[in-house]
């Protein structure tokens, strides 16, 4: 059975826009929680007056719930990322409803009553995923820029290619978790100020697709 429905339903349409129009952007954080990464990134995003998207990974809020606690706590927003991070484009829709209602479950064990308004399917892989996630109230939620923070090239690299990649109105996709993503948390505490001097707004992203 799907959760209430919500004011404004959600679309099995992915979303990649930021709210807002213009000079906005969004800033979304996958893998996590991660300490001491997350919790450095939640200091730097409470400096800088932003709020951002975390996408949760299920076993990890398992591990790690008082980090959920302080995600919330901050004001930022979940994003329900699946359980243990499977590829699910190719499972049956049973499957993908069960884990993601396990990794719901996790993060409300964590934070009872938590809202959980968007899903990403890891990899990035759909399939039946945004169906699903809208049937449980979660509107599918994609990306326009991957800075390919994986990679580690350096807090001056990953600087360049959010200056240079970020376009009006774009999701960006980045990782608290998922290893040390030490220079992923500095080069956002170096981009956020530039940006802002260059009249852009940082929001969430857009409610539905």
């Amino acid at each position: 059975m799907a959760h209430p429905a919500l004011a404004d339903n959600p679309t099995p349409t992915v979303v990649d826009s930021a709210r807002g129009g213009g000079r906005s952007v969004s800033f979304t954080f996958d893998d996590g929680p991660n300490p001491p990464d997350t919790l450095r990134l939640l200091d730097v995003l409470r400096e800088h007056r932003v709020k951002a998207v975390f996408c949760l990974w299920g076993e990890h809020v398992r591990q790690h719930p008082e980090v959920v606690r302080r995600i919330v706590a901050d004001g930022h927003t979940l994003c329900n990322h699946g359980m243990r991070h499977d590829d699910m484009a190719t499972w049956p829709a049973e499957r993908i409803r069960a884990d993601l209602l396990e990794t719901t479950a996790a993060i409300r064990a964590a934070v009872p009553g938590a809202r959980i308004p968007y899903f990403r399917a890891p990899y990035g892989n759909w399939g039946q995923t945004p169906a699903v996630a809208a049937d449980l109230g979660m509107q599918a939620l994609g990306w326009r820029l991957a800075i390919g923070d994986w990679e580690t090239p350096g807090t001056a690299e990953l600087v360049r290619r959010l200056r240079e990649g970020i376009t009006p109105g774009a999701v960006v996709l980045m990782h608290d978790g998922g290893g040390d993503r030490s220079q992923t948390i500095a080069a956002v505490d170096t981009v956020i100020p530039a940006l802002r001097s260059e009249g852009w707004r940082l929001s969430l992203p857009a409610r539905r697709g």
